[in-house]
């Protein structure tokens, strides 16, 4: 059973989604996961999570998304989800100032927990309701390129841009695990016979044998 898990997917990317209360971040997660919208959806308390697999490039990937709780109460509980993190969507509102004004606080909280080359996307949510806008799209767009950060707008309602939101993640992330692992594979067939591990691998063997007899 094990084994049939482990080769249902190359990869398992851990994807978290942080931002204000009431951005749409379950809507998302539900959207991209189960393709479901609920108008009705109540705030998430804690932590919950869905995944889905998909392909990049020739390969399986497993995306393991985590919805993370907005409000502040629930803040110090969430902050030890990043931990583990690839991936971060970070989501405003683009008919609530506030929600676009506190994305610096949330780019800190996630610089301070997670791992500095996780891959960060910036999304406008709700572009469905462009007659209630109190964000332009070039507000958001200029702040995520003085961040570093990627940016789309988005409609969990309408379905729009969602799966491309996290595929442009996917892929990003599997670049960039590819690349260390390429470094590392020519790293290792770098290392001369007789050097490094092969030593340690041959004195191991050796200090179990000696344990062996002895007793």
């Amino acid at each position: 059973m094990a084994n049939r898990v482990d080769h249902e997917y190359d990869y398992l990317f851990k994807i978290v989604l942080i931002g204000d209360s009431g951005v749409g971040k379950s809507n998302i997660l539900s959207r991209f996961t189960r393709n479901e919208f609920s108008l009705e959806s109540k705030s998430t308390i804690g932590v919950e999570f869905a995944t889905r697999t998909l392909q990049v490039e020739g390969k399986t990937v497993k995306a393991q998304i985590w919805d993370t709780a907005g409000q502040e109460r629930y803040r110090a509980i969430t902050s030890a989800y990043y931990r583990g993190a690839v991936g971060a969507l970070l989501v405003y509102d683009i008919t609530k100032v506030q929600t676009f004004d506190n994305v610096q606080r949330w780019l800190r909280e996630l610089r301070e927990h997670a791992d500095a080359n996780i891959v960060i996307m910036m999304t406008g949510n709700k572009s469905d309701l462009n007659h209630l806008r109190a964000v332009t799209e070039q507000d958001g767009q200029a702040l995520a390129e003085k961040e570093g950060l990627s940016f789309l707008e988005t409609s969990a309602l309408e379905a729009l841009n969602i799966d491309r939101a996290f595929s442009t993640i996917l892929t990003e992330i599997y670049h960039i695990i590819s690349k260390k692992a390429l470094a590392a594979q020519e790293a290792a067939s770098n290392v001369l016979p007789g050097q490094g591990t092969t030593i340690n691998v041959s004195d191991s063997s050796g200090n179990a044998k000696k344990g062996c007899c002895s007793n």
